[in-house]
């Protein structure tokens, strides 16, 4: 298995040069971050249409998770622990699935999404 990795990892390019945007991170953070922001929105905008719109949630969330924390590592811990609780967490990926497995899968429910017109100021 580890020699299929070391294969993939050859014939793919990575999608950012790490090097690179470590120093950008150093000499310039509001570049940096620019930049992070531009190559995030890329990814989103290849996947496909009807999950845009739930990666730039997910996206919000973290970026919100990161300016509250006190420092990079605490932000770290925190995102770790957003992704674990949503694969072993309650309604997590790994209850799905064992529920799929068991052939006692139900689609959550659907709700109407209203919608309300902003007021109109006088």
């Amino acid at each position: 298995m580890p020699q299929l990795q070391t294969e993939q990892a050859k014939t793919h390019d990575p999608l950012i040069d790490f090097d690179q945007f470590s120093k950008l991170a150093k000499s310039d953070p509001e570049a940096f971050e620019a930049k992070r922001a531009e190559v995030i929105e890329q990814m989103i905008q290849c996947m496909p249409a009807r999950k845009q719109q739930r990666m730039r949630c997910l996206q919000w969330k973290i970026d919100q998770v990161r300016k509250q924390a006190a420092n990079p590592m605490a932000a770290c811990i925190k995102l770790s622990q957003m992704m674990w609780d949503s694969l072993v967490g309650s309604g997590g990926l790994r209850e799905v699935l064992e529920r799929v497995g068991e052939r006692n899968f139900e689609p959550p429910p659907k709700a109407s999404v209203l919608e309300f017109q902003p007021k109109t100021q006088p």
